[in-house]
């Protein structure tokens, strides 16, 4: 009989703690699910490739983790805009170009640059020296220059063309798909690559059928187009001013550690990890190229914003026709890290 009751009790005790124990395990996943914070994510202009090797440092090393922050590293690519997501909400952070944030800020996008990673525009001009001689860009005339229409390389060219007083006439423009055939086979004189990127590999094939290759810099001819800058919006700015500053704090100090002399080796292998259909030995030019325009001397500050290069970025399109008029991009240049 006491048997008994010493089970009843055990079972009506049992039945007691159950519902306690279980309002003490969902309180505590509660707040774990309270302190952890939502993710922020980080929309890039392309693919996982060496021009993106400071945002997977950030994010392989933990230094978003040490900020508080949970960080999704998003690849871009030719259907992703950054802007874009950022307005429809998708998106808190991105990677856009200048000529994409000057057409979103004529169009009323609420969007502000936080940090400018390529202190020199990668796009420039292959070409076969002793059979095309570019010496100044006064010798683009008689050329045939591939150009890809109504890409940023247009508005470089153009605004090239108009500095130094050549004519659309004394050029002859040919239209650029993906296809490089035509410059192989010289119905092109000069064709736009990235200079990190396809340069590289174009300039390797050239060498290997016994061919010379250089490349015309429009940046080094006096027209700096800005290329990859950190993106957000103004509300973020205003709304979650902490959540930025930690966000570009751990950025750029990815980007200086992939850049740092003692990182190379480590910085290439993760970049081959990530991009495995690209050589190592191409990695390894892609990414010394790379760390000359990001950081174009030991003591540069990776991120800083060149106001005066943004402006000239504008007058150009105001002067090629690509906005309607000048938008006042100053305005939209917010760097969060003091210099």
């Amino acid at each position: 009989m006491r048997t008994f009751q010493r089970l009843q009790s055990s079972k009506w005790l049992m039945l007691l703690l159950v519902p306690v124990c279980t309002l003490l395990l969902f309180t505590s996943c509660t707040k774990k699910s309270e302190e952890r914070p939502d993710p922020i994510r980080y929309r890039l202009k392309w693919l996982f490739n060496t021009s993106v090797v400071g945002d997977l440092w950030a994010e392989e090393k933990g230094l978003f983790e040490r900020e508080g922050l949970i960080v999704e590293v998003k690849p871009g690519g030719p259907e992703k805009d950054a802007i874009k997501e950022l307005e429809l909400g998708h998106a808190q952070f991105g990677v856009a170009s200048a000529d994409m944030v000057i057409r979103a800020v004529s169009k009323g996008s609420p969007v502000a640059v936080i940090a400018q990673l390529f202190q020199t525009n990668p796009l420039q001009w292959i070409y076969r020296p002793g059979e095309t001689e570019i010496k100044t860009p006064e010798d683009l005339r008689g050329k045939v220059i591939g150009v890809t229409f109504g890409g940023n390389d247009e508005a470089i060219l153009r605004a090239l063309l108009a500095k130094y007083g050549i004519l659309e006439e004394e050029v002859e423009l040919f239209s650029v798909r993906y296809d490089y055939t035509p410059f192989y086979e010289r119905r092109v004189d000069l064709w736009p690559v990235y200079r990190n990127a396809q340069g590289i590999i174009i300039k390797e094939k050239l060498e290997g059928a016994g061919e010379r290759a250089a490349f015309f810099d429009p940046h080094r001819a006096g027209v700096p187009f800005v290329a990859n800058s950190v993106v957000t919006t103004k509300e973020m700015l205003q709304k979650s001013p902490e959540i930025v500053e930690k966000f570009t704090k751990a950025l750029l100090a990815g980007w200086e550690a992939s850049m740092a002399p003692e990182s190379g080796a480590e910085a290439i292998a993760l970049i081959h990890r990530f991009d495995p259909d690209t050589p190592l030995n191409q990695i390894e030019q892609q990414y010394a190229i790379t760390k000359r325009m990001v950081k174009p001397s030991a003591d540069f500050p990776v991120g800083t914003i060149d106001r005066a290069a943004w402006q000239m970025t504008e007058q150009i399109m105001v002067e090629q026709g690509l906005i309607p008029g000048a938008v006042g991009v100053a305005r939209a240049l917010a760097p969060v890290i003091s210099r």
